[in-house]
């Protein structure tokens, strides 16, 4: 067989958040008039764009209650045991806040357990969302139970049309782009996550499935950039591992608070029962480590919020859909990424 020379040929381009920037509008819009409420699947609204990702380091209890309140939604790991789950699932019908569980393709009990408990929603968790297993696992928990589904993670025109095909509610957009995942390094295989966003949007659009895009966020402008790029929400790991109601253990090294964040592939999530990356992988796609102490939920998503609204003025967009019919980006080059930063400031103390 003769092998192609032009396999590297006329490449696409793969874009990130770093990579871009937001043109600004013509605006009449002021900040009290914003409104940030969202789609997280074809049948749930959210009041914020925010959801935090289903790593035990980040979303437990304290998580999925504080969150919820506060207008977002958290959703628990798929290596956490099912008593717990449907524990935390009533705790959060008793405060009228939503709650949404991650599961494998063949976790139907799971499934039906968190069901009757009261879950909103359940998120198909798995590295790779394009495959049969998961194809098949969407059909099956929509007919046999019923249930509200997140299919991923996915970062092709292809994959969404499969897994639309399928059912799913909402896409989860993501592969190799979260804080503390190595699947790109281990692999090679990845997108970069704006583009990611917007292959999956050019496709999702027409079906009216809500897009929540998965990994890569560690700034207000990371979100605002997701959104405008197509996604309805964003799904947030690490920002939120560093605050208080994140799971994860606290330490102190010289008067300086960390804590304690893994991704779902390192190897001791996976000694722990996580099976995201699969059930007979050997080689972890994740690390483990310690962020900077963020303080509480309530703070990282002000922040973030608060982000998301000035953006929204200088945009001229009083809703997210009309921040994404109004987006125009502009590529940038390294001088451009230099100058977007603050710099040039010596700082004595703190």
């Amino acid at each position: 067989m003769e092998l192609s020379d032009k396999l590297l040929d006329d490449l696409p381009l793969g874009l990130s958040f770093d990579d871009v920037l937001l043109v600004p509008c013509f605006s009449d819009i002021t900040l009290d008039k914003v409104d940030v409420s969202t789609k997280l699947t074809r049948n749930i609204e959210l009041r914020i764009p925010i959801v935090s990702s289903p790593m035990d380091t980040v979303t437990g209890e304290k998580m999925v209650l504080e969150l919820g309140r506060l207008g977002g939604v958290g959703v628990l790991p798929r290596n956490m045991d099912v008593e717990n789950i449907v524990h935390i699932i009533t705790k959060a019908k008793e405060r009228r806040v939503p709650v949404g569980v991650a599961v494998g393709p063949f976790d139907d009990d799971v499934v039906s357990r968190a069901y009757s408990a009261g879950t909103d929603f359940i998120v198909i968790d798995t590295a790779h969302g394009y495959s049969k297993n998961v194809i098949d696992a969407i059909k099956r928990y929509k007919h046999d139970i019923g249930v509200d589904v997140i299919a991923g993670n996915i970062v092709t025109k292809e994959g969404a049309k499969a897994l639309i095909s399928a059912g799913a509610d909402a896409l989860r957009v993501g592969i190799g782009c979260g804080h503390a995942c190595t699947t790109r390094e281990v692999t090679g295989v990845g997108v970069p996550q704006l583009t990611a966003i917007r292959w999956i949007y050019s496709v999702s659009s027409d079906y009216g499935v809500p897009i929540v895009a998965d990994g890569g966020i560690e700034k207000p402008a990371d979100l605002v950039k997701a959104l405008a790029a197509g996604a309805d929400t964003v799904m947030i790991g690490y920002l939120l591992a560093g605050t208080d109601e994140a799971p994860g253990r606290t330490i102190t090294i010289h008067g300086k608070k960390y804590k304690y964040y893994r991704g779902m592939g390192s190897k001791a999530a996976m000694m722990s029962g996580s099976r995201r990356y699969g059930e007979f992988k050997r080689v972890p796609e994740g690390i483990e480590g310690y962020v900077e102490y963020r303080g509480s939920v309530k703070q990282v998503v002000e922040w973030l919020i608060g982000g998301l609204k000035q953006a929204m003025g200088y945009l001229g967009a009083s809703s997210i859909p009309e921040l994404k019919s109004r987006a125009k980006f502009i590529r940038i080059a390294n001088g451009g990424k230099i100058e977007s930063k603050a710099r040039g400031l010596v700082f004595i103390g703190e």
